[in-house]
């Protein structure tokens, strides 16, 4: 009889055989466009229907699933970005996209910061502020709501509707920084974002520092989940809208770079090629 060559092998079997089924689920769920159900999921990981519920289960318990039950659906819970902001704060994404803001900032002469989405919040990761421009309140390490935020708007309107809607369920998930700015019903925030679906970019007027404006554009992975944001900031009176559109095209033109490089995702005029 014929003896195994090495590609031949059978892999060895998991030491942890609970850990290593968890970790498959999650990182099937994390590579999903929208949420998937526990039978997709048995199904592809090619796992017993009880111990996928089981597992599901735990995700869900722990913060790193998200039950839908009207759906029976399951998706990536706000835990789980939790663990992925921590990565980013030190991985090639943050690094990537200090370097293309800086040369951004540079070239326009405006601040910027990239951010990401956590939870119904921002968390800004970069921040670069031009010469001569006064302090932001958008800091590194500070966390914003991204209802409020160009950079949240950037990432919320790339999300599933789904996912969406788990987020902003009610009024009470729309925390105002003022009385009387920006949208305080999650019928508001979809109207504000399918406007940016429509454009490509958000916007912000106000709604986080009185005089100040922003613009931003989400970096988006291989299955177009916003991994991040990049923005502009300036004093509302400053800019014409010939620099407000140039301010827009360097952010999609940043952050289609900044997914270039962290993700391998190919330009826009490659992709409509295919």
């Amino acid at each position: 009889m014929a003896s195994r060559t090495p590609d031949q092998t059978s892999p060895k079997p998991p030491k942890a055989p609970a850990a290593d089924a968890t970790l498959r689920v999650l990182t099937y769920l994390s590579s999903r466009r929208a949420p998937v159900a526990a039978a997709r999921v048995a199904q592809d990981l090619e796992l017993p229907r009880s111990t996928t519920y089981d597992l599901l289960g735990t995700l869900v318990a722990h913060g790193y699933a998200l039950h839908l039950p009207q759906e029976r659906l399951y998706a990536l819970g706000p835990a789980a970005y939790e663990v992925a902001v921590g990565y980013m704060r030190h991985a090639p994404l943050a690094r990537v996209g200090r370097v293309v803001l800086e040369r951004t900032v540079d070239a326009i002469g405006e601040s910027g910061h990239l951010a990401v989405l956590h939870g119904r919040d921002v968390l800004y990761v970069v921040e670069d502020r031009a010469k001569g421009r006064g302090s932001l309140v958008t800091d590194q390490g500070v966390r914003l709501p991204a209802h409020l935020t160009a950079t949240g708007r950037a990432m919320l309107a790339a999300l599933p509707l789904v996912q969406l809607r788990s987020l902003f369920i009610s009024r009470e998930d729309l925390v105002p920084r003022r009385p009387g700015v920006g949208p305080t019903t999650p019928a508001q925030l979809a109207a504000i974002l399918e406007q940016v679906r429509r454009d490509g970019f958000a916007r912000e007027d106000g709604e986080i520092t009185p005089g100040y404006r922003s613009v931003a554009a989400p970096v988006l992975d291989h299955a177009d989940w916003p991994i991040a944001a990049i923005g502009l900031t300036w004093q509302s009176n400053r800019l014409g809208e010939d620099r407000v559109a140039e301010c827009t095209r360097a952010v999609q033109a940043a952050a289609e770079e900044v997914a270039r490089a962290a993700t391998g995702r190919r330009p826009r005029e490659e992709r409509a090629e295919d």
